[in-house]
C-alpha cells in the first residue's frame, strides 16, 4: 500500500503542475495576441524609416556626415542584451546569453566590452563574466516609445562623449510563436549604405538635406530600440508559450503513466488480497 500511496502523490503532484503550466500557457498566448500586433504594426514604419535615413545618408557629402556616423578605431564596446526578467521560456534568454558571450569572444579580443542588460535573467548570467555598465528591468512594467526613447537618448550621448566607440544590439526576433531569431543589429555608428541606387534618388527637401538627416537620426535610432524591444517582448511570450505548451503534453502524458501504473498496482493488490482471503478459507475448510 506503501507504493500506492507514493503513486497517488505522485499523481496529484503532476497534475497541479499540468494546471500551473496550462493556466501559463493560456496567459502568455493573451499576451502573445497583443504583442504580435504591436510589432506587426510598426515593423512597415521602423524600416521605411531606417531605409529613408539610409538612402539620404548616402548622398551626403562627407564633411556634411552626422556625428553619428563617425567611424573611429574600436576600443570601447557597449552590448545591450535583450532579454527577459522572467524565465520558463525554453532557450529564450540562453540563446541571448550565448550570442553576446560569442560577440564579445571572437569579434572584439583585447577590446573592453560592456554589456547594458535589458532584462534581470542576462544581468544575473552576464555580470559574473563582464563589466554591467548599466541594467534595466523596469522598461517592461509599461513597454512604451517615451521610456525606450529616454534609453535610446543615454546610448545616443555615450556615443556622442566617445564613452563608447561602437554599440550593439542583441536580441530575439519574433517570426512565430514557435520560432526566434537572435539577432545582432549595429546601433551607432550608423552604418552607411552607398550604393549607385541611393546617388540616383531623386528628392525634394523642405528644408535642407542636413537637416531632416539630422531630425531623422534621433528618430530612427529611438525607433530602431524601440523595435528591438517590441519584437524580444512577442518572441518572449512566444518562447513561453510554446515551452509551456510542451510542459503540459508532458505532464499530461507523465501522469496517464502514473495512473496506468497505479491502476496495474491497486489491481495486483487486489488480486493478492483475494488470493491471502482464498487461500485462508481453503485451510479453514481442510
Amino acid at each position: 500500500m506503501a507504493n500506492l500511496k507514493d503513486l497517488r502523490n505522485r499523481i496529484t503532484s503532476v497534475s497541479s503542475t499540468m494546471q500551473i503550466t496550462s493556466a501559463m500557457k493560456m496567459v502568455s498566448a493573451a499576451k502573445l495576441s497583443k504583442a504580435q500586433d504591436a510589432i506587426t504594426a510598426m515593423r512597415p514604419y521602423s524600416e521605411k524609416l531606417t531605409q529613408l535615413l539610409q538612402d539620404l545618408s548616402a548622398t551626403l557629402d562627407d564633411d556634411a556626415s552626422s556625428k553619428f556616423s563617425e567611424e573611429r578605431e574600436v576600443e570601447n564596446v557597449l552590448v545591450v542584451a535583450i532579454s527577459s526578467n522572467r524565465g520558463l521560456a525554453g532557450a529564450f534568454n540562453t540563446n541571448i546569453i550565448k550570442a553576446v558571450r560569442n560577440k564579445a569572444k571572437a569579434d572584439y579580443p583585447g577590446k573592453n566590452v560592456e554589456i547594458y542588460t535589458i532584462g534581470k535573467k542576462a544581468n544575473d548570467i552576464l555580470s559574473r563574466n563582464f563589466s554591467i555598465y548599466k541594467n534595466n528591468n523596469e522598461i517592461y512594467d509599461e513597454l512604451t516609445f517615451d521610456n525606450v526613447a529616454e534609453i535610446a537618448e543615454e546610448l545616443m550621448q555615450l556615443f556622442l562623449d566617445e564613452r563608447y566607440d561602437k554599440i550593439k544590439i542583441v536580441y530575439n526576433q519574433f517570426k512565430n510563436a514557435a520560432t526566434q531569431i537572435v539577432t545582432e543589429e549595429q546601433f551607432l555608428p550608423i552604418e552607411q549604405f552607398d550604393t549607385e541606387e541611393t546617388k540616383q534618388l531623386d528628392y525634394i527637401f523642405e528644408p535642407s538635406k542636413i537637416e531632416i538627416v539630422k531630425e531623422l537620426i534621433p528618430k530612427s535610432l529611438k525607433m530602431q530600440l524601440y523595435k528591438a524591444l517590441r519584437d524580444s517582448f512577442a518572441s518572449e511570450h512566444g518562447a513561453r508559450m510554446t515551452a509551456m505548451h510542451k510542459a503540459t503534453e508532458n505532464a499530461t502524458e507523465l501522469r496517464d503513466d502514473l495512473k496506468l501504473s497505479y491502476n496495474k498496482a491497486r489491481q495486483a493488490s487486489i488480486t493478492n488480497e483475494i488470493l491471502e482471503i482464498v487461500g485462508g478459507a481453503e485451510a479453514l475448510n481442510n
